[in-house]
Order: C-alpha cells, then sequence, then structure tokens
C-alpha cells in the first residue's frame, strides 16, 4: 500500500466520499429506465457495523474503532478490503464498499460490495499489537455475521498486507474448525496459508491491462491527439506502495518513460525516465524515495501532479485531483490507480479540457479479479494448474517432437523447455486478469460508443455495473 496520507484538505470542495460517488451514480442513472426504487436499491449502502472494543496495547487498554460496511447483497459474499488508518472514517468505509460493489459487476466477478476500516496508524503499534487488534477485529466480525466463506470475505488495503490476512483466517478458523471451506474467509493470504500466487501484483498489473487496452485502441487515441500504444508514454505515478510501484513496474518494462513517483514526504522526477527497480531497492532500504540518486527531488510532491505527461496514474488515497488543481492537470490520460482519486466536483474541468479518464472502478480492480481466483481456490481445495499442468507438458512434447521429426529440425533445449512448458498457477491467474481486463474494457467502450448521452469512461462504466446488478434484483424476484 502507499504510504501516503489521507487529508481532508485535499477535497477543497469539501464533498463527503460517499456522496460523491453517489454522484457519479446518479449521473449513469439519470440515463437508464429502471423504477426509481430498484436504482434507490442498489445505491443504498445496505449494511454497516460500527464497533468499539478494547485492547490492552503495551500494559494499558486503549479503546479501538472499526467498521465493516455491506454495501450490497445482491450476490453473495461481500467482498473489500479492510483498511488500517487513524483517518478511517464511516463515510468513507460506505463509500469505498459502493465502489467494490460497482466494480465487482464491471469485471463480472460474482460478489456484492463489501469494506472495513480499523482507526489506527499501523506504524504505532508493534506487531504483538497488530496482531491482537486484528484478532479482536475479527472476533467483532464473527460475533455480528460480518465475515464468512459465502457472507463477507475481506482482503487487504491501505496500511494491511498479507501477515493480517492471515491472523484473519487463523482466528475465524479457530471459532469455525469444522467448516471445510473456513480458509476462503479472507483473501490476499500468505501461499502457505491459502493465497493465491500473483495476487499482491494483481492490482498493478491490472492497472497495466487497463493502460494497454485505451491506448492500443486507435479511435480513443486519435480523439485526445495521442499516437496508439505503450512505448515511450511518459507517465507520472502517485503513490509507490504496492499499487503504484508494480503499475510503474510493468509500464517501465513495457515500454514507458515513468518521468516522476510521487510520495507523502516529496516526489522524485526524471524526465529521461526512472529506474524503478532501483527506486524500489532504495525504498526499501530507507523507508522513503528521498535521496534517489538517479532523479531531482521535488519538496512538493502534489505539485508533480501538475507536470507534463502522457499519463497520470494516482495510485494512493482518494480526493487527490480536486478542484483545487484539476484546472492545472497537464496529462492527457488520468489512469485511477486508486480509489476516488478525482473528486466529482474536479471531473468536469478535466473532462471539459479534453482529459481521458480511465475510471478507479474497472482500472483497479485487478485486486478483487484475483481475490476471487483465490476464493474459488479455497473453496476447490486445489491449487490452479496442479491437475493439468504435466498433461499439457507432455501433449506440447508430442506435438514438438512430431514436428522436429517432420521437419527435420531439432530444436535446443531452451526452446524445447520453452514451448513445452505447462501453465503453473501464476501463469493462469494472469491469464484470467488479463483476459477479464480486456473483455471489461471493451464492454464500457461499447456503451460508450452505443448508448445515447453517454459522454466519458466513468458514466459508461456505472452503466455497465447498474445494469448487471439490476438483472441479478429481477432474477431474485423482488422487483417485478
Amino acid at each position: 500500500m502507499s504510504t501516503l496520507h489521507h487529508d481532508i484538505s485535499h477535497n477543497p470542495e469539501n464533498i463527503p466520499f460517499f456522496e460523491s460517488v453517489n454522484m457519479n451514480f446518479d449521473k449513469a442513472a439519470a440515463l437508464l429506465e429502471y423504477p426509481k426504487g430498484l436504482l434507490d436499491q442498489i445505491r443504498a449502502c445496505n449494511s454497516v457495523y460500527y464497533m468499539q472494543f478494547p485492547v490492552r496495547i503495551q500494559g494499558e487498554v486503549q479503546v479501538i474503532q472499526a467498521w465493516r460496511s455491506e454495501h450490497s447483497q445482491h450476490k453473495l459474499p461481500c467482498k473489500g478490503g479492510i483498511r488500517f488508518s487513524d483517518m478511517v472514517n464511516q463515510d468513507e468505509v460506505m463509500a469505498l464498499s459502493a465502489l467494490m460493489t460497482y466494480k465487482c459487476a464491471v469485471v463480472n466477478v460474482p460478489f456484492g460490495g463489501g469494506k472495513g476500516g480499523i482507526k489506527i496508524n499501523p506504524k504505532n503499534y508493534s506487531v504483538e499489537d497488530l496482531e491482537r487488534i486484528t484478532r479482536r477485529y475479527t472476533v467483532e466480525l464473527i460475533h455480528k455475521n460480518f465475515i464468512g466463506p459465502a457472507v463477507d470475505v475481506p482482503a487487504p488495503d491501505y496500511g494491511s498486507g498479507a501477515r493480517e490476512m492471515a491472523w484473519i483466517a487463523d482466528t475465524y478458523t479457530a471459532f469455525n474448525g469444522r467448516e471445510i471451506d473456513a480458509i476462503a474467509c479472507v483473501t490476499g493470504k500468505p501461499i502457505p496459508q491459502g493465497g493465491v500466487r500473483g495476487r499482491t501484483e494483481a492490482t498493478g498489473r491490472g492497472l497495466f491491462f487497463g493502460v494497454r487496452e485505451t491506448v492500443n485502441d486507435v479511435e480513443l487515441m486519435k480523439q485526445i491527439g495521442l499516437e496508439p500504444g505503450l512505448q515511450n508514454k511518459r507517465i507520472i505515478v502517485q503513490g509507490f506502495g504496492n499499487v503504484g510501484y508494480h503499475s510503474a513496474l510493468f509500464l517501465a518494462e513495457h515500454g514507458c518513460i515513468i518521468t516522476g513517483i510521487i510520495e507523502w514526504d516529496g516526489a522524485v522526477v526524471n524526465p529521461n525516465g526512472l529506474d524503478i527497480p532501483a527506486l524500489k531497492k532504495h525504498y526499501d532500504a530507507t523507508g522513503s524515495i528521498k535521496g534517489f540518486e538517479g532523479a531531482s527531488f521535488i519538496e512538493d510532491g502534489n505539485s508533480v501532479l501538475e507536470y507534463e505527461c502522457d499519463i497520470l496514474a494516482p495510485c494512493a488515497l482518494e480526493a487527490q485531483i480536486n478542484l483545487g488543481n484539476a484546472g492545472r492537470i497537464k496529462a492527457k490520460i488520468i489512469a485511477e490507480g486508486a480509489n476516488g482519486p478525482v473528486t466529482a466536483a474536479a471531473e468536469p474541468i478535466l473532462l471539459q479540457k479534453g482529459i481521458l479518464i480511465i475510471p478507479d472502478m474497472f482500472l483497479n480492480a485487478g485486486g478483487v479479479v484475483v481475490s476471487y481466483f483465490e476464493w474459488l481456490k479455497n473453496l476447490s481445495h486445489v491449487r490452479f494448474g496442479r491437475m493439468d499442468k504435466r498433461f499439457d507438458e507432455r501433449g506440447n512434447h508430442n506435438l514438438v517432437s512430431m514436428v522436429e521429426k517432420l521437419t527435420g529440425h531439432s530444436l535446443s533445449a531452451e526452446e524445447r523447455s520453452m514451448l513445452t512448458r505447462g501453465a503453473d498457477e501464476e501463469d493462469l491467474v494472469n491469464s484470467g486478469l488479463e483476459d477479464t481486463m480486456i473483455s471489461s474494457y471493451h464492454e464500457i467502450m461499447n456503451i460508450w460508443r452505443t448508448k445515447k448521452n453517454v459522454h466519458d469512461m466513468r458514466v459508461a462504466a456505472f452503466i455497465s455495473a447498474i445494469d448487471k446488478i439490476a438483472v441479478s434484483y429481477y432474477q431474485l424476484g423482488i422487483f417485478p
């Protein structure tokens, strides 16, 4: 996760996050002909559990505030991360759970939206303290039936990771020892505890696939004045946590020039391109991007959002592009790696300037897509590729041998290995993610290009989500 800090001053229009999400929902709903009651149900946050619980920290009892929001149960289980932040609040959790509902629908993942938050700064606690807090939070969720493989499945988010998910899974299993699918109560776990290979990189890889598909759209690139393709696209990334780092890494590996990285304590810029692996090594060693020798350091990191580039990828927290800076954004494309980085009030300014916004509910869905794969793996109790990898390798080996015999040309050991290898779990996960992002992109673009009065990609994505959720409610027989 990025270490960028949330600050309400980043949102000068001061629109609550959940209201901002609903404003975008309303733009799309106005173009549809569903009954008002159905739209109201889709829009509403179904359940929010606010809790306070005592935890003994370093000999003293602290009362911890926390939430779990289930925005929609039109599909079960609900799905969404748990945020560890001293700035988290109920409005934020509700907004993020709503975005998860729409995100899952956009990428055809059969989950409702959920989100959790624990109001602490994890940097202020020891590992032992964090474990006690996480396990106690899990117990609260168990007691109120807000967690379970068929009910609500959390995942990592800002401030949490695989370690915390392992604690949650262990706690849930201790309370539900006879439940054979108990390990599927949470995703984002370490591999030995039931995680899936490829999950750590999933959100950044999904962003890469989404950006690649967008810039390869010749018609769309012509409209905004960019040459098609990733090659030499100049990119600025805000946030150098899990999402920002992997987004920058994959984009750089495929020909993009990362000219700036923004973090909470400043930014590093190099017009010739940053060495992302070297910057990551420096960041891991020092805890900061400051002092990296391969770039200039900019004290006012957020000012770099306004630098010229082809693609600006905000991969930190919400409301980073707002009324205060929208008029000075010079990017051709904003690729939303974070949830809600562009405020609803700022978006019309950006669109009027001809900036293409690739919406968060599509672009950062890689995490939930691969979480879905992890959940399926846990329910099936078998690793992806285990049953067919060797069979495929033997078939490929026989095919290569036949071609060699017919052509009289023998392959080298390296060539033979490359052509005959069967897909392992990570290959299959990445392939599934790529297919999901490509097909979802074209669903969104088909709506944008064919439906009357749809003028931007976010509205098209919301229409895609609302249509699919509405079908679920009709199938349930709740609405005639």
